[in-house]
């Protein structure tokens, strides 16, 4: 199987931890945290309620494309990765694979309200859900809904990325 770096995309809830750490582990590579390579400003302006602008994310964006260059024998990812434009920064990376995971508000919110010890505040849930652009038929990847179980959306996630390689 060709290996490339998946990155685990979505909003804030999605599950992109869980599965991202699942997915990792299956596949016997690397897992990285899209959050620690957030500068703290920007940590610090998301804790406060205020969502990030494009120039707050583009060193965040540079950071993680840098981690999938040094990955390219395999890895797995998180960003929320919510516009085309972020997308194309991680590409500059290397070969990657979208695992976009998504799902309702209700459910979304409902996750982010009993997380504890994340930063993000369900506050900013609508303004993620506003900048957010689906995958394009263009850009390797596919979609999951977030309603099952960890287990069944990891098993869905590497059936389909195995269906890319």
């Amino acid at each position: 199987m060709r290996m490339t770096v998946i990155v685990v995309m979505g909003v804030s809830g999605s599950g992109k931890t869980t599965i991202g750490t699942a997915l990792a582990e299956a596949l016997g590579v690397e897992y990285a945290e899209a959050d620690t390579f957030h500068p703290k400003a920007n940590i610090d302006k998301m804790t406060a309620g205020t969502p990030l602008t494009d120039d707050d994310r583009a060193p965040w964006l540079e950071a993680i494309a840098g981690w999938i260059r040094d990955h390219q024998a395999g890895g797995v990812v998180t960003s929320s990765a919510l516009k085309r434009r972020y997308r194309d920064v991680l590409r500059t990376g290397g070969d990657v694979w979208f695992a976009h995971l998504n799902g309702p508000r209700a459910l979304l919110a409902q996750r982010m309200k009993t997380r504890t010890g994340h930063f993000m505040p369900v506050s900013l849930l609508d303004s993620q859900l506003a900048d957010l652009e689906p995958l394009q038929p263009d850009e390797p990847g596919a979609v999951f809904d977030i309603g099952g179980t960890p287990a069944e959306i990891t098993e869905a996630a590497l059936t389909a990325f195995r269906e890319h390689a």
